[in-house]
């Protein structure tokens, strides 16, 4: 859809849309309340700069419109728009070997049991194994840095759909 489109969606239709994107509801809201957008370069600029006012809870909101990476499926059951486009996000771990996937699966485990929400890392161009390396890689971290960095995360996801929105 292009931008036009976009800024002449009713309010419910238009929520849906941004909620494929990112699903933190002061996100959203704000994104709603910013209309009409002038170009899709400036509905980009938005995001983003609503997204850096956001705060912790707002960020652990979205974290929950996400599946565990490996695990597509339990997405299609909290929040069936943006399965898709999570599915092919982790499309790289479609190829993994029994190996990757089990270990994967108990980092994640860890990962949860240590900072509360679930590893979240733009997936998008990632094979298993990229990925399998940065959750080792941060789930040494601090609760605080790890939320920036899964935030910024965050960000570049959002990005990314709202790229495939508009």
């Amino acid at each position: 859809m292009t931008v036009e489109q976009f800024n002449s969606l009713d309010d419910a239709k238009a929520h849906a849309a941004l909620q494929s994107c990112c699903v933190a509801p002061r996100w959203i809201d704000q994104m709603l309340l910013a209309r009409p957008f002038v170009s899709r370069e400036q509905l980009l600029f938005q995001a983003q700069q609503t997204w850096q006012l956001l705060g912790e809870s707002d960020y652990l909101a979205a974290f929950e419109g996400h599946p565990q990476i490996g695990d597509v499926s339990t997405l299609s059951k909290k929040f069936a728009n943006t399965a898709k486009l999570a599915g092919h996000e982790q499309s790289g771990m479609s190829q993994a070997d029994e190996q990757v996937l089990e270990e994967m699966l108990a980092l994640n485990q860890a990962y949860l049991a240590k900072f509360g929400f679930i590893f979240i890392v733009c997936a998008t161009g990632k094979s298993a194994l990229e990925m399998l390396e940065l959750i080792r890689e941060r789930i040494d971290n601090e609760p605080a840095a790890e939320l920036a960095i899964a935030a910024a995360e965050q960000a570049k996801i959002t990005k990314i759909r709202l790229e495939k929105l508009v």
